[in-house]
């Protein structure tokens, strides 16, 4: 790290790091902001005849390209054209061959949602009857392994560059505009803009791996790049570079020129000029991520991307501001109370822009208070919720210490006016006493002679002195390689001894100190909400979730009149954690077919060694009626034959097992017949 930095500053960003870490390992694989809702064939449905196409259909547009869809027969071989084309609103379908034999198929997808993020799956279909499957597919979700571990670190990296690039620039134009002639706000704004440009080149190098194979090796195909320049997220990547140059222009200009201008009516019209192209700029970078994520899609995105944008630009404001003034409370000799009052005062106002453009946005994206407990969108939204709640407090403390710190230059004046006149009257004591002992000296012969010897120590003391300020002034030196590299060290000395001095009267003034504490620990719970950002702009949001189960269910009642149960579970044990969902068909006394299906938490198929299911009518005193199904694939199990004796409100009991020790029995009540 550099010198420039103080530790507790460095503290703060090994936090950064290690925040960042725990949250991109942590967390599942990037969630798909796009579900699919429908299919036909049906998921786990037996038809009777090979039908001539598959088609899917998605809680909202995706983008999808030939060999998106890839149907596989029982062996593994592909039966598909690889050729897909959109049928109409959301629904896209790929062409089967003729001729097809018997048995479980399974169908993948990998397609790309509307907003920027991959969506991967898989299902199965059985023509004639199920059968076992060679097919074995990948619990890897797209999006996820180690391209999508860096993909999302560069996303973060993006957001953070972005809030030191806009952040600190507004702060030394609106707050402090001395700022710009101090060389840690200089390289902390130029950190922002070398961290935004590095994040934006890595993302458009990992995009085609992100979303395709997933390999490393992908990373530098240039075949790839061509596609990725050619999606909407391509565009709005290329289109953040072009405005991150004219940035570097605007940097240049804001440390160099403006700061060398001195004439105030200059300096203000570059203010003006500078403050107009700054906001400009911002408001394009902003709008890079407005067009390309969340606000991009879904419902009134006309207003949707213009609320982003304000909201992107208040928190920069906030957070980019915020670092600013801890560097500067750290680095800077000083700074003015007034531009921490500036500052105090714009923080406030970016944090009621952050209010009203967050419940916009939450609305938008849960549409019920349901999803903030009953999806992972709304759990992370909560998080953030309470953060944001911690940290206004915290600015709470650090207004105060504002408050404080500007009422304390009255008084430090008056303090330092009463020691000015207190200084002469000493000195002049001083002096009249030295005045009587020698007017009494002078009156005998010995202290004349002595007044003599006094003399001549005094003319020996004088040529010292000189001899010392001439040491003490390297520019009286006389030219000479010894006496040069002289005057560089007692520069050098000088300049260590000037710069501990600033430091101890900086860590000496109790309210910048108390200031500086608060200021930190605001910046430490920024770097934790930055992150908890990171990964709610990468997780499904609520009210897509409830669509699509609304709509998978409505679509499985309409075509089969079948019953589909949801019932999680978690054996305990290390990987134990799941969704078990039991289908039957036709839901009517007599005979049924079931198919169950069971998912890890990030919806893929998860492969366990036994699942038992048991019906049991508690009214009836009947039961439990056990029924143990068959694999046929990876997280597919079926019964044919299922009888159900009357009608009424049966308890579906599921044991699931994961390992040798770990199982777990689940049930839940539904009506039947």
């Amino acid at each position: 790290m550099s010198q420039t930095i103080a530790p507790r500053v460095r503290t703060l960003l090994l936090l950064l790091l290690a925040v960042t870490g725990a949250l991109l390992a942590g967390s599942a694989p990037v969630s798909a902001h796009a579900a699919l809702t429908a299919s036909d064939p049906q998921q786990g449905s037996v038809v009777k005849e090979a039908p001539a196409q598959v088609s899917l259909t998605f809680s909202e547009g995706v983008a999808m390209s030939d060999g998106s869809v890839r149907v596989l027969d029982p062996k593994g071989k592909r039966v598909d054209t690889g050729k897909t084309s959109e049928q109409g609103t959301n629904t896209y379908s790929v062409k089967l061959h003729s001729g097809l034999p018997d048995g479980t198929f399974t169908v993948t997808y990998q397609v790309v949602s509307a907003d920027s993020h991959p969506v991967s799956g898989a299902f199965t279909f059985s023509i004639g009857a199920p059968s076992t499957t060679s097919v074995s597919v990948s619990d890897q979700e797209a999006g996820g392994g180690v391209v999508g571990g860096l993909y999302g670190f560069a996303r973060y990296l993006s957001y953070a560059g972005f809030i030191l690039l806009v952040g600190g620039a507004a702060f030394v134009l609106a707050c402090w505009q001395r700022g710009t002639g101090e060389r840690s706000v200089q390289r902390l704004v130029v950190s922002g803009w070398l961290a935004l440009t590095g994040a934006t080149l890595a993302m458009l190098l990992l995009r085609g791996s992100y979303t395709g194979s997933g390999k490393v090796g992908d990373i530098f195909d240039l075949s790839l790049l061509s596609d990725v320049l050619q999606t909407k997220t391509g565009a709005a990547l290329v289109s953040r570079l072009l405005l991150l140059a004219a940035g570097a222009l605007f940097i240049a200009v804001l440390f160099g020129a403006y700061e060398k201008r001195e004439d105030d009516e200059e300096k203000g019209d570059l203010t003006f000029g500078l403050a107009i192209g700054g906001f400009v700029v911002a408001a394009g970078l902003a709008a890079t991520w407005a067009m390309a994520e969340h606000a991009s899609t879904g419902i009134q995105t006309g207003i949707s991307m213009p609320v982003d944008v304000l909201h992107l630009l208040a928190v920069a404001v906030w957070l980019g501001g915020l670092s600013t003034l801890l560097v500067a409370l750290y680095r800077a000799p000083s700074i003015e109370p007034a531009a921490v009052r500036r500052f105090s005062r714009i923080a406030f106002g970016s944090v009621a822009v952050l209010a009203a453009t967050g419940i916009y946005q939450s609305w938008r994206q849960l549409g019920s208070w349901s999803a903030f407990t009953g999806t992972s969108y709304g759990q992370l939204l909560l998080v953030k919720i309470g953060l944001v709640v911690v940290l206004v407090g915290i600015a709470w403390i650090s207004r105060r210490w504002t408050a404080r710190l500007s009422q304390a230059p009255a008084a430090k004046t008056l303090k330092a006016a009463k020691t000015a006149a207190a200084t002469p009257v000493k000195a002049t004591t001083k002096t009249s006493a030295k005045t009587s002992a020698k007017a009494s000296a002078k009156t005998s012969a010995a202290a004349s002679a002595k007044a003599s010897a006094t003399a001549a120590t005094s003319e020996k003391s004088e040529d010292e002195d000189r001899e010392t300020e001439d040491e003490k002034e390297p520019a009286a030196t006389p030219a000479g390689g010894g006496d040069g590299k002289r005057a560089t060290q007692l520069a050098r000395q000088r300049a260590a001894v000037a710069t501990a001095r600033e430091k101890r009267v900086r860590d000496a003034d109790p309210l910048r100190s108390g200031l500086r504490r608060s200021v930190l620990a605001e910046a430490g719970v920024a770097v934790v909400l930055l992150a908890v950002t990171t990964v709610l702009t990468s997780t499904e949001p609520g009210r897509t979730v409830e669509e699509a189960e609304a709509a998978t269910a409505a679509s499985s009642q309409e075509a089969t009149g079948a019953l589909a149960v949801d019932i999680p579970f978690d054996t305990g044990g290390k990987d134990g954690k799941g969704l078990a969902r039991v289908e039957i068909d036709p839901a009517r006394v007599g005979g049924n077919d079931m198919h169950v299906y069971v998912q890890r938490p990030n919806g893929k198929a998860f492969d366990i060694p036994e699942v038992k299911v048991s019906f049991t009518l508690k009214a009836k005193d009947i039961g439990p009626l056990p029924v143990v199904p068959d694999r046929i694939a990876t997280g597919h199990w079926t019964a044919s034959g299922v009888q159900i004796p009357m009608a009424g409100n049966w308890a579906i009991a599921v044991t699931v097992r994961t390992s040798d020790i770990d199982q777990v029995t689940v049930d839940k009540n539904a009506q039947i017949g």
